[in-house]
């Protein structure tokens, strides 16, 4: 069977009393059974990962292996494509998003710091924002210039790789040059600069396994800021308003 409707749209849950209606991790391994059986179609190359219930009863929350997540009756004959927002006494909150930054936090702590480019400031930072960056975009090349105020304001900067046009392009070949370099931080700085340095790009650098990390968490350009909860900011910001978005104006 193929899927009967597919509807794109607004899941909204309700605050009741003091918080959101929970969904609970867990569900019956039948319903899971069922929920993979109708939404494993073969046409779509789609393959279930996670299976849960969600803030709505009767809808299950189910996720795709490199793929959406969907709102699905219990059945799998209908489901719904998009973010669910709560609604409560502040107005509306995406708690999709809310999810997501709480998996950003999990992935990050996969990646060894020792692999990311870090400008920190002098003594215990305030706050710790991860970029990810690509040398040749002028957003990225102007934020870069604004890090020593930030450093100065308290704030740490790591670097992760995300090369634009895809790994194995001048722009991933720039970066693993960085990252393969002595001094990282002089020569990213460099390269930010538009100057050139002699291409480097060393065996098992990890500007490619950064890249797809980074396609998973929702990056999808440059710069891309993540803070310390996981919520991630997509495009520049100057410093200053960096700061008031963080909350440490």
């Amino acid at each position: 069977m193929f899927f009967r409707v597919f509807s794109v749209g607004l899941v909204v849950s309700l605050w009741i009393g003091s918080g959101w209606v929970a969904a609970a991790d867990s569900i019956s391994k039948e319903t899971e059974d069922t929920l993979r059986s109708a939404l494993e179609v073969s046409s779509t190359g789609l393959k279930v990962d996670t299976v849960k219930t969600s803030e709505i009863p009767g809808l299950f929350e189910v996720q795709f292996v490199n793929g959406p997540l969907i709102y699905s009756t219990a059945s799998g004959d209908y489901f719904i494509v998009g973010d669910m927002f709560g609604v409560g006494p502040s107005g509306f909150v995406n708690l999709a998003e809310q999810r997501r930054d709480g998996e950003r936090v999990e992935q990050l702590t996969s990646v060894d710091i020792d692999d990311m480019i870090v400008f920190a400031p002098k003594g215990k930072p305030r706050t710790v924002v991860t970029v990810y960056t690509d040398v040749s975009c002028f957003y990225c090349q102007k934020l870069h210039k604004e890090v020593p105020e930030l450093n100065e304001k308290g704030v740490e900067v790591r670097y992760l790789a995300y090369p634009r046009a895809g790994i194995g392009s001048e722009p991933y070949r720039q970066l693993a040059t960085a990252w393969c370099a002595d001094n990282k931080q002089e020569t990213l700085t460099i390269l930010k600069s538009r100057q050139s340095v002699p291409e480097n790009v060393c065996a098992g650098n990890p500007v490619a396994a950064q890249y797809l990390l980074g396609q998973k968490m929702g990056v999808r350009g440059t710069p891309a800021i993540i803070t310390e909860t996981g919520k991630m900011i997509p495009g520049y910001q100057s410093a200053a308003d960096l700061m008031v978005t963080l909350g440490l104006n």
